[in-house]
């Protein structure tokens, strides 16, 4: 699937099943929740906290559910963000060509 073709599957979703999308403001706060929830998961797999009992890691379904609101504020937002994307690879590799290839402390990774 692509991009543009997930922005219009979770706008056709919203329009059958949510009735509507969330204000921007509701979204954006729901984003920062999922991040949350994915930093919480990171912190027990990659960190020093553990799981409760019951708990598992479920890295991809947090990051699907990130995805998920980025695209309603997206759609919301009449952003297409496959031409955003384009734009962004542009300007990290205008940026940053040279500069993470020549940093000492990659290269020792």
């Amino acid at each position: 699937m692509t991009i543009k073709e997930a922005q219009m599957k979770v706008d056709e979703w919203v329009q059958k099943y949510g009735v509507c999308y969330f204000s921007e403001l509701t979204n954006m706060a729901c984003l920062t929740e999922e991040v949350g929830e994915l930093a919480r998961v990171m912190a027990r797999v990659y960190g020093d906290q553990s799981f409760k009992s019951g708990e598992q890691a479920n890295i991809g379904e947090e990051l699907a559910d990130i995805f998920w609101v980025l695209i309603c504020i997206a759609n919301q937002t009449n952003t297409d963000l496959t031409e955003e994307l384009a734009k962004s690879f542009e300007k990290k590799t205008e940026r940053d060509k040279e500069r993470h290839i020549n940093n000492s402390k990659l290269k020792s990774k």
